[in-house]
């Protein structure tokens, strides 16, 4: 049973998601008698054996000490007042991530990975590596499982973490990497200073374990600033090494120079871990795409590329990128998040994009935006992505590919970005087969 926490009183789920539902089967586990109480703001609440708390009542719950402990799912911002009123009282606010490292850190090689784009391939590639060179390796976070999931099962753990999971991430990991940084989630953060500031907590420590950088963080100053003694930066690549890794790419299912610069990485991390030169390339030989991340399906003669997980214009630009030698329709927008698309509307300019289909909410500024800076690009805005698939069906003559790489969140009028890409495919075999 852990022995490296307590908890002396009730305890408050925060969300009701799949980090909670890990924090419940933990508490279920290794506290069966502990008082559990669950509270959302949006969504159902299935946690089983818990007593909801509507946040409404929050503030009296707290002020009549029901519980001494909160678990925050990464969703909710850290930054609300209802957290502060909270720690005033002496109530603890944790996270699935921080009770993992309390109960089973010790022993354990951590490997972190963040960065605004990139970090979900960059994980996934690392523990093909790893695996590659028989390492006892897990992958949770983000992508894998949840961290309490994982909990000692493995000797080596990998963990993939938002800026919400950083934020106050309470321990230091043995290896890390930074892919790169962007201005994203400044409504969860509070601000853009706030966001880069829990995004480098990852690394910004005085403890002087190696951080491997990608082309998009290795000359931002933020970042070198967190890094603090930039001996700590892994070295690159050998140069037959990575000659090595982009000749095998060309023939992997890695799409892009931003996969090339993920693998780079990847590869930094696996050698500083104990892996060798052919347990790197094998790994990007047996790469898989991630589900919705530049997914490909072909449709009625046409490709349709699924990168429904793009929640920035950046890696709207990297998906275009990718598809430079084709005539490309581009499907964008979602939920506002404060998403600058200045940058975007220029590269749409020198791109190979034909028609740009703009979707509410973030679509009216991308639309205006590529006006000015791409007036060769039929723009388009639809009220939603069946009318946007619509639209790309009367002019399917004039495209080789379809994107959906949104570079915004989908809550608007999705669930989650996975539902967004299924309806995408699903729309394009309606519309586009035979």
């Amino acid at each position: 049973m852990p022995s490296n926490i307590e908890f002396d009183n009730a305890v408050l789920l925060y969300g009701a998601g799949k980090e909670a539902q890990s924090s419940r089967k933990f508490l279920q586990n290794n506290y069966p008698d502990l008082k559990i109480y669950v509270t959302a703001d949006s969504g159902n609440i299935d946690i089983k054996d818990s007593e909801i708390i509507t946040p409404s009542d929050l503030p009296k719950a707290i002020e009549d000490g029901l519980f001494s402990t909160i678990i925050k799912s990464p969703g909710v911002s850290r930054y609300r007042p209802i957290f502060l009123m909270a720690r005033e009282a002496g109530i603890n606010v944790t996270s699935n991530l921080n009770i993992w490292a309390e109960n089973y850190r010790y022993n354990k090689k951590v490997i972190a990975i963040t960065g605004t784009k990139g970090k979900s391939t960059t994980a996934s590639l690392l523990y093909l590596m790893l695996k590659s060179a028989d390492m006892d390796v897990g992958l949770a976070g983000n992508i894998g499982v949840a961290p309490l999931e994982i909990a000692d099962k493995h000797k080596v753990v990998i963990f993939e973490l938002s800026s919400y999971q950083t934020a106050d991430m309470s321990f230091s990991p043995d290896i890390a990497a930074i892919t790169n940084l962007s201005p994203e989630h400044v409504d969860w953060h509070r601000d853009l200073e706030h966001y880069y500031a829990d995004k480098l907590n990852l690394i910004d420590k005085n403890i002087s374990f190696p951080v491997a950088l990608g082309a998009g963080a290795i000359d931002n100053k933020l970042v070198l600033n967190a890094v603090r003694d930039e001996e700590r930066i892994l070295f690159p690549l050998d140069e037959d090494l990575e000659n090595e890794l982009r000749n095998g790419a060309k023939d992997s299912a890695l799409k892009g120079e931003h996969n090339i610069d993920n693998a780079i990485v990847a590869a930094q991390l696996a050698l500083a871990a104990g892996a060798k030169d052919k347990d790197i390339l094998q790994a990007i030989k047996d790469f898989k795409p991630l589900p919705h991340r530049l997914e490909q399906h072909e449709i009625g003669g046409l490709l349709f590329v699924d990168d429904s997980i793009s929640t920035t214009p950046e890696a709207t630009i990297a998906a275009m990128n990718a598809y430079k030698d084709k005539n490309i329709a581009l499907i964008a927008g979602g939920h506002e998040r404060q998403q600058d698309y200045a940058q975007l509307a220029k590269e749409l300019a020198k791109s190979s994009v034909q028609i740009l289909v703009c979707l509410p909410v973030t679509g009216d500024r991308l639309a205006s935006a590529t006006y000015s800076s791409a007036p060769q690009i039929e723009v388009l805005e639809a009220e939603n992505l069946e009318m946007a698939m619509q639209a790309l069906a009367t002019r399917r003559a004039r495209i080789e590919v379809v994107i959906l790489s949104p570079g915004a969140p989908s809550y608007n009028q999705f669930r989650n970005f996975e539902e967004r890409g299924d309806k995408f495919v699903a729309f394009a075999k309606d519309l586009f087969e035979g």
